[in-house]
């Protein structure tokens, strides 16, 4: 989709009123469009809608906006669904937040698994995980979203399942559905699972899958007892990327 005026994503609340600098990184961003004081932009901080405001003062490092409206409208995809995944290798993960954000997952949860090639801890973990948020935050000023997924910090798949034992669904009306990719013995159709399960899109979704080679059996063991049910996308091998963005596109199209 596309927005006449360029969008910054403004990770601060907002409010209409008096002048304020934007932060660093979308006051860089006007600077090289080379935009100019009386100039139209939107902002959003995450915390609903969009915001216009009016270039007031351009610095050499700095840029002074003014917010003069708000508008509540709302982008999101209906249900909201959660990915969990083995991190694949290379710059896929990148692509993944990237398309993930702007088909409107939820939250992303990077996962290490016993066959996952890539290995991150400490500091260097840390720094992956910042750089995913900032690509879905660009993602988020592209696509038109009013609101940023969140990339979770690094866990273990036990680590996860055990924190996801402890959630509960927004709202007294939802419910948590969870699946996990698998081609296990057992494993229905995605679009089958999701016509016998009276899905709402009111509903929270929680989708597992593996990093390159997918769940080892005790893993997917893991997550029956944690009480997901196996389904898979069909007889091709999809790559670990690839197979989260396609059960996130069939969830958000198929649930009404």
């Amino acid at each position: 989709m596309t927005n006449k005026m360029p969008r910054f994503y403004c990770p601060t609340a907002l409010a209409i009123g008096s002048p304020f600098d934007l932060p660093s990184g979308a006051a860089r961003h006007v600077q090289v469009l080379r935009m100019q004081p009386a100039m139209t932009i939107t902002l959003f901080d995450g915390l609903g809608g969009e915001y216009e405001a009016v270039i007031q003062n351009m610095g050499r490092t700095t840029v002074t906006v003014q917010v003069t409206s708000h508008n509540p409208i709302e982008r999101e995809a209906a249900p909201a669904v959660h990915l969990a995944l083995g991190v694949p290798a290379n710059e896929r993960m990148d692509w993944l937040v990237e398309k993930a954000t702007e088909l409107g997952v939820a939250s992303i949860q990077p996962l290490m698994t016993e066959r996952g090639v890539l290995r991150l801890a400490g500091e260097r973990a840390t720094k992956k995980q910042a750089h995913w948020q900032a690509i879905a935050s660009s993602a988020s000023e592209q696509s038109g979203r009013n609101r940023v997924p969140s990339i979770h910090a690094i866990k273990t798949l036990s680590a996860y399942l055990e924190a996801q034992a402890k959630t509960s669904p927004r709202t007294a009306s939802a419910t948590h559905k969870r699946f996990v990719l698998s081609l296990a013995e057992g494993s229905v159709p995605l679009p089958q699972a999701l016509s016998s399960k009276a899905c709402s899109h009111k509903d929270e979704f929680f989708v597992l899958s593996g990093a390159e080679g997918g769940l080892s059996p005790a893993e997917e063991h893991k997550a029956f007892a944690a009480g997901y049910q196996a389904v898979s996308l069909g007889n091709r091998v999809l790559r670990a990327e690839t197979a989260a963005i396609a059960a996130l596109t069939a969830l958000t199209l198929m649930i009404v």
